[in-house]
């Protein structure tokens, strides 16, 4: 009889050597039991038909495209196994997958960096909780998706100036300190000062990498809702 504490686990990841560590990690635990790995989403997609797991732990990048595979795949099974859970790894601190990822909703989903998950007890507290219908989500991002989806919210953008603007489009083509001064011909105290300025008004406390994702996630909502409001306003032009 299965233990009811055991999480029944499937992996995809088309990197051999990750795929068995993250395999041995998670089993070491005591608390998974890792019923498939996969290679890629179709193989995935196929597992989870015929394991119904609890929860899946799939990479983005897969083969045959390496681009979106994983969050495809996440999204599917979501929709067609409500009762499993899937938590989506991401090499990089790439805020547009975050947004693909819960484009439909955050139940059941988490969103991780792979440079966060060292620490084994955070890694299977995301695997239950996803498998609860919870959302774990990478913490310097969480504000910015909580916002997104909280109707008639202010929107912190709104406090920016249009130089710190500037800097935060900079910011969303990935460029460093470095390459916004070459880009706005700004000098090295200016950028800094604007980028502190920008994380200090999107209420962004933490330090690093990941509080720029969360800076330049909010900065890709207000371009998205500024999108469709054209494309509505097109669509509905006034008479």
């Amino acid at each position: 009889m299965d233990d009811p504490g055991v999480l029944r686990v499937v992996i995809a990841e088309d990197n051999y050597l990750v795929r068995e560590g993250l395999r041995r990690l998670l089993e070491d635990s005591g608390e998974i039991d890792v019923v498939a790995c996969t290679g890629n989403a179709t193989e995935l997609i196929d597992a989870v038909r015929r394991f119904s797991p609890d929860a899946v732990l799939t990479d983005i990048r897969m083969p045959p495209g390496h681009h979106m595979e994983g969050i495809e795949a996440a999204r599917a099974i979501r929709a067609a196994h409500p009762e499993t859970g899937v938590v989506v790894l991401s090499q990089h601190a790439d805020q547009s997958y975050a947004l693909a990822l819960f484009a439909d909703g955050s139940a059941g989903l988490g969103y991780l960096l792979k440079d966060r998950i060292g620490d084994l007890e955070d890694l299977v507290h995301a695997l239950r909780e996803v498998r609860a219908g919870g959302s774990v989500i990478d913490p310097q991002i969480v504000d910015t998706l909580v916002r997104r989806r909280s109707a008639g919210a202010a929107n912190p953008l709104s406090d920016l100036s249009p130089r710190e603007l500037d800097v935060l489009r900079e910011m969303a083509q990935g460029r460093t300190n470095a390459g916004i001064e070459q880009s706005l011909y700004l000098s090295s105290s200016t950028v800094e000062k604007h980028v502190n300025s920008i994380f200090t008004k999107l209420r962004l406390p933490a330090t690093g990498v990941h509080r720029r994702v969360a800076a330049v996630l909010a900065f890709l909502q207000r371009n998205g809702n500024e999108a469709s409001a054209e494309e509505d306003g097109q669509n509905h032009p006034l008479s």
